[in-house]
């Protein structure tokens, strides 16, 4: 038994020695691998940046979205593609479980549909404008037209369904 351990940790410190290490700078240049006690630099092949929702602000939506200031009475969409808003709050466990689902379609929808997401608790004006009194509240927004507001939380295929039919205007298919 003795032996056995022995050659573990022998066989246990050779693969630690014989691997590499590779550490990361913090400003995502090059990355600084060692083999044998050497170091090398190794330029990062990964320059691939992850897709997330982008949070807006009172003054932003009005850039991005809807200047309402402007023009109060007619819904002028401001954005280059469709775009679905989610009005959330922190302490929203409904809106912890869309959460993901939002990241999932901003990655899935990247190019096609933004995704937007409005903390109800710091932006009490632009929940107040839209009347939000539930959360989490989704506005699917086309490029031409009026939005629609969607109240509760949804699974994903059903994000995805409105957003391929009325912002994308393709056909769903579904298996039967």
């Amino acid at each position: 038994m003795k032996k056995l351990s022995i050659i573990f940790i022998l066989a246990l410190s050779f693969s630690i020695m014989s691997c590499g290490s590779t550490t990361e700078k913090p400003d995502g240049g090059d990355t600084t691998k060692v083999e044998n006690n050497k170091e090398k630099k190794v330029k990062n092949s990964d320059t691939s940046k992850e897709v997330k929702p982008e949070y807006l602000t009172y003054e932003t939506f009005k850039e991005k979205v809807w200047d309402f200031e402007k023009n109060p009475e007619e819904w002028k969409y401001e954005g280059t593609v469709p775009c679905v808003i989610d009005f959330y709050a922190d302490w929203c466990k409904p809106c912890k479980m869309v959460a993901p689902i939002m990241d999932d379609l901003a990655k899935k929808y990247e190019g096609e549909v933004k995704i937007y997401k409005i903390d109800t608790d710091k932006e009490k004006k632009l929940a107040g404008v839209f009347g939000i009194r539930s959360i989490p509240s989704v506005l699917f927004s086309p490029m031409e037209g009026r939005p629609m507001m969607q109240t509760g939380a949804l699974q994903k295929d059903a994000y995805i369904k409105i957003i391929d039919e009325e912002l994308l205007n393709k056909k769903t298919i579904t298996n039967k």
